[in-house]
């Protein structure tokens, strides 16, 4: 089951499955990719006698081995989509991190925008308050300047 599994998602580069079976086959399946990263005769008959599967172990080496050259580790993603109707089991996806260019596309608008908004230091705030303060004492003192010439002119009236 674990190397039909694995083989769909090396394929397919996403399956759905229960959250069980996508951790059981997260074990399964990183030790192969790791392997696929080092494409030798004894890597690829290693990982063939995982997979039973030419085609599967064609595109690991092929494609997919290029694209985690860089990473560490952490090639795949669980991420859950709630309960099967019939039996109420706990559902999710599994699919290879690097595959998912939606995710890819928002991470990377999201880290840009990120940086754009990013919060400045207290001395913007320091400047506006300053400013406020300057502008509220001339607002306040216009108001009394008229009623204390209103007032005199009450006097002089009297």
């Amino acid at each position: 089951m674990l190397s039909n599994l694995a083989s769909s998602l090396i394929l397919h580069k996403r399956v759905s499955t229960t959250v069980a079976k996508a951790k059981a086959l997260r074990k399964y399946v990183e030790p192969l990719l790791t392997k696929s990263k080092n494409d030798t005769t004894h890597s690829r008959r290693t990982v063939f006698a995982y997979l039973q599967n030419k085609e599967s172990v064609k595109e690991l080496f092929d494609d997919v081995s290029v694209k985690i050259a860089n990473r560490p580790g952490g090639y795949t993603r669980i991420l859950k989509t709630g309960y099967r109707l019939g039996d109420n089991a706990e559902m999710c996806v599994i699919e290879l991190v690097d595959y998912n260019e939606d995710m890819l596309a928002t991470t990377g608008t999201a880290a840009a925008g990120a940086k754009k908004t990013r919060r400045r230091g207290g001395k913007k705030k320091a400047e506006d308050t300053a400013a406020a303060e300057a502008k509220a004492p001339e607002a306040t003192d216009a108001p009394a300047a008229e009623s204390n010439e209103a007032n005199e002119e009450t006097n002089d009236a009297k």
